[in-house]
């Protein structure tokens, strides 16, 4: 089976059967960089047979920032993934790199399958136009800490529900890192003005105050990204 591109480049964030999600950033400097990087991404996997080796879906995003590519993978399991490191990652990887020399592959990140919600009924099936990626590092690994962390946010996205609807937002994935320590929400909007929108009027009430006051937060970022490319097997 060769890698089959989606045209919608959409991550199918419910797909059956996976175990485990790795999630990685590099820089290329550049949107002209980026956007040879995406190509070269393309060209490389759409050549090969598809790693047969639990590996479900690839998605790639761009950076708004015009430096940096998001990578968002579906695995079976992380056993699944080391066995890919060890038998086909270098391979693409230098074609890769001899088409855009000099990338900087920055952190991979291994999360659980994610807990998800609809932001806007109204746009829960669109295609996503841009991503609000959410990071929330802790002091330490504790992971029923990260899933009261979330706990907060779903209730104070309960309690927006009514008085501050999430116009443009289509849905939000929570992914607990396995080592404990950190959270990850993609969060697929409409356009990236939706979301900015959202942001601009967000409030601080009671519910939200909880989220962004949880013990033990060492630090958090939000970056936004736009849907490149998205690769799963074919026959």
């Amino acid at each position: 089976m060769n890698a089959v591109a989606h045209p919608e480049a959409r991550t199918d964030f419910h797909r059956p059967g996976v175990g485990a999600v790795l999630a990685s950033t590099w820089r290329v400097g550049t949107p002209e960089r980026q956007r040879a990087a995406v190509d070269a991404i393309r060209t490389t996997w759409e050549s090969r047979e598809w790693p047969d080796l639990g590996l479900l879906s690839y998605s790639v995003y761009t950076g708004t920032d015009g430096d940096t590519l998001l990578h968002y993978s579906q695995w079976t399991s992380e056993r699944a993934y080391e066995d890919f490191v060890r038998t086909y990652r270098d391979d693409r990887n230098a074609e890769i790199d001899a088409a855009v020399p000099g990338i900087e592959r920055v952190v991979l990140h291994r999360y659980a399958p994610p807990r998800s919600r609809v932001l806007d009924e109204p746009t829960a099936r669109a295609l996503p136009g841009a991503v609000a990626v959410v990071e929330v590092d802790f002091d330490g690994p504790d992971q029923e800490r990260q899933k009261a962390w979330v706990d907060a946010v779903f209730t104070a996205l309960d309690g927006d529900a009514a008085k501050r609807p999430a116009r443009g937002g289509i849905g939000a994935h929570f992914h607990l890192s396995t080592d404990g320590t950190r959270v990850l929400n993609v969060a697929e909007w409409a356009s990236e003005r939706a979301h900015a929108e959202w942001r601009a009027d967000a409030p601080l009430d009671e519910a939200w105050t909880r989220v962004h006051r949880c013990p033990g937060i060492a630090g958090s970022r939000v970056r936004r990204y736009a849907p490149a490319l998205s690769l799963s097997a074919g026959a």
